[in-house]
């Protein structure tokens, strides 16, 4: 298998797919994060064919949505075991600490992925 062309001087392809990944990526608070799996799927499928800059934008972007989900998976064990905790009211400053961390989280996505559609546009690296 070749490794992707990422250098400047070679033409990019598949930048509208990346876009699209990434707007899909900012709309996922709105949509109940629905739309970051089609951003996702987005992604995988026109990453084969992507090169240059936006190749690597899609390569970013399965990572970074892998990266998220994993922590969110893991902040929704730790609030759950805190919410447990709280009927002995061990844990209900950490499912608040938790809960917090999660919407951090998730207000960090939509963040990143507004700053990687804009570093697309102008064609930096994500």
């Amino acid at each position: 298998m070749t490794q992707p062309r990422y250098d400047a001087s070679h033409e990019a392809a598949g930048k509208p797919a990346a876009a699209v990944a990434w707007l899909l990526y900012i709309l996922s608070i709105p949509s109940a994060n629905l739309l970051v799996i089609v951003g996702l799927l987005v992604a995988y499928a026109a990453r084969g064919g992507a090169t240059g800059v936006p190749r690597q934008h899609m390569d970013e972007q399965i990572r970074f949505f892998w990266s998220v989900f994993w922590w969110t998976i893991g902040l929704w064990i730790l609030l759950g075991v805190s919410i447990i905790l709280s009927f002995v009211l061990i844990g209900i400053p950490f499912a608040i600490l938790f809960g917090l961390a999660l919407l951090l989280l998730h207000l960090w996505f939509t963040v990143k992925s507004v700053i990687g559609l804009l570093n697309l546009l102008q064609d930096r690296p994500a």
